[in-house]
């Protein structure tokens, strides 16, 4: 199975459908066209060069990144690694949010 279709089965095998997808048009989605075909997921590339597009995915990746050693590869972790870290993220307060934890606030 290629990346984009594991891809696409991860996103349609949540308990919760993702509404969007939002890439930086890196090589991990030239095959997007198999991730596209989620029934409830949209699916958009940022602008190149306009940074504002991915403030989001880049804070997020840089909160993953602080439970990885420095210099691990991302796809060097298992399904229970990242399971763990978003369980983490989850759990953890945010500001915009009253200092409520997102699986809290959910509501």
């Amino acid at each position: 199975m290629g990346r984009p279709l594991r891809i696409a089965a991860l996103i349609q095998a949540q308990r919760r459908a993702a509404w969007t997808i939002t890439t930086n048009n890196g090589t991990e989605f030239h095959g997007h066209a198999a991730i596209e075909q989620a029934p409830t997921t949209r699916f958009y590339s940022a602008t190149s060069r306009h940074a504002w597009d991915r403030g989001t995915s880049k804070n997020t990746n840089g909160l993953v990144r602080q439970y990885l050693p420095k210099r691990q590869h991302i796809a060097h972790l298992t399904q229970p690694d990242g399971d763990a870290i978003a369980t983490r993220l989850n759990h953890r307060p945010h500001k915009q949010l009253g200092y409520c934890p997102p699986k809290e606030c959910d509501g």
